[in-house]
């Protein structure tokens, strides 16, 4: 295998002359270059320079790769000086999926703070919602997956890591003149005769979950993923509804009233990375003005 030190010794040869200017200007004796020399011919399989008395001369095979060492050389050096850019965050790209309450509230204060601090890093955003996003971070389509679940931990997410960010609540939406928009809180069993309206297939299916656990089952009239809709069925008092507190702050509900529903359902917001990109230093502070973001 041919290495970049010792190409850089034969051009050195190859532009002084002699093995002892070539080791004046790098620094080195001339031992070393001679020792270099052998090593790159040995690699490279023929001889490289004809020795006569003191002249020097390139062999057919050593111009060759004199004539392609200094592209060689020059694009490791520009390699070198990236590498070094990006390990010291003056440089960098950073790929971001997001569901699309968190792209809205998250993500905006975390991207806005990482460039302020590091304006060389480069970070795109695309939505999709989990499992999708998931599979996109371990199919090497994204950096970082902002995703959440409900309930306990399984163990669907073992091979990533995984920085907690928040909890986030289910909030329950009725018309403004709804008989319980006053309420503090409200308990799910008392809307059990209310039509309904739902949010995305996952929000649905927890629903459906908590609602049974309280002895009835929603009726949905109305069956939209986007959360405006949503807001805007509920404010026109076509039914109620229940969505996460961050798709509530990124959505003024007009016509509608918010109120805390009992039992509790939080769903658990996560980022998540691969082990190896987690030691990048634009993805780790990704995540720590994420979770920064978070926290506020």
């Amino acid at each position: 295998m041919i290495e970049a030190r010792h190409l850089r010794v034969l051009r050195a040869v190859a532009t002084t002359g002699s093995f002892s200017a070539a080791a004046r200007d790098l620094g080195c004796t001339q031992p070393a270059v001679s020792q270099q020399m052998k090593a790159l011919e040995s690699s490279a399989g023929t001889p490289l320079l004809i020795r006569t008395g003191r002249e020097m001369r390139l062999t057919q095979a050593g111009e060759a790769l004199v004539r392609h060492a200094s592209g060689i050389l020059a694009g490791l050096t520009a390699a070198e000086e990236e590498v070094a850019a990006i390990a010291g965050l003056r440089a960098g790209r950073v790929r971001l999926v997001s569901f699309p309450s968190g792209s809205s509230t998250l993500v905006p204060g975390a991207l806005a703070a990482l460039r302020a601090a590091h304006p060389g890093t480069r970070v795109s955003l695309v939505e999709a919602e989990p499992p999708r996003s998931v599979e996109m971070l371990r199919d090497g389509d994204c950096d970082i997956a902002l995703a959440f679940r409900y309930g306990a931990p399984g163990g669907e997410w073992d091979d990533l890591v995984v920085r907690p960010l928040l909890a986030d609540r289910l909030i329950g939406l009725v018309p403004e003149g709804h008989r319980l928009a006053g309420a503090d809180s409200v308990g799910i069993g008392e809307l059990a005769d209310e039509p309904w309206i739902a949010g995305c297939p996952r929000c649905r299916r927890q629903l459906v979950e908590v609602c049974e656990a309280s002895g009835f089952t929603p009726r949905i009239d109305f069956a939209t993923d986007d959360y405006p809709a949503v807001i805007g069925l509920v404010g026109a008092g076509l039914g109620v509804a229940v969505l996460p507190e961050l798709a509530i702050e990124s959505v003024r509900p007009k016509g509608a009233r918010t109120v805390t529903v009992e039992p509790a359902v939080e769903r658990e917001i996560v980022a998540l990375t691969l082990p190896d990109l987690a030691r990048v230093p634009a993805v780790a502070a990704t995540l720590d003005q994420l979770s920064l973001a978070a926290a506020r």
